[in-house]
C-alpha cells in the first residue's frame, strides 16, 4: 500500500469500538478534506481488515457501505450491532450516538456536539 493507505489505515485503527467514522471525517483528519472517496477506496484494499476496522467508516448521513467488501451484505452491520453501535428504524447508524470524536475524552453527550461542523456541514 502507498503513503495515503497507510495514512488512512492509522487514522481507523484509533476509532475506538462501538463508535464510528465517515470517509469525510478520515480525510479531514488526514489534512485532505476533499479525499472522502479515496479513503474508501483505500479502505476497500484493505489487507488486514482485523488490524484496520474499516467496518467502522460508514457515510455521513449513517449509510452503510453497499457490497460491503469484507464478508458482504450484512456483515458490516453486524460487526458494528457487536460492538454495541445503535442503529436507527431506517437501518442507519444513529450519528449522535455513536459519531467518533478524536478529542473526546469520556463518552460523547450528543448535546456537546456541534453537528454541522462535525458533519462537515459548516
Amino acid at each position: 500500500m502507498g503513503a495515503f493507505s497507510d495514512e488512512v489505515f492509522a487514522i481507523v485503527r484509533k476509532i475506538p469500538r462501538g463508535r464510528v467514522s465517515t470517509y469525510g471525517q478520515v480525510a479531514r483528519l488526514m489534512g485532505r478534506p476533499r479525499s472522502a472517496r479515496y479513503v474508501g477506496w483505500a479502505l476497500r484494499a484493505n489487507e488486514e481488515p482485523v488490524k484496520t476496522p474499516c467496518h467502522r467508516v460508514v457515510f455521513k448521513d449513517g449509510r452503510l457501505a453497499e457490497g460491503y467488501a469484507f464478508g458482504g451484505e450484512g456483515v458490516q452491520r453486524r460487526l458494528l450491532e457487536e460492538e454495541g453501535v445503535a442503529f436507527l428504524d431506517d437501518g442507519r447508524v444513529d450519528m449522535e450516538a455513536c459519531l467518533w470524536r478524536p478529542d473526546e475524552a469520556l463518552p460523547c453527550r450528543p448535546d456537546d456536539i456541534d453537528w454541522a461542523r462535525e458533519m462537515g456541514d459548516a
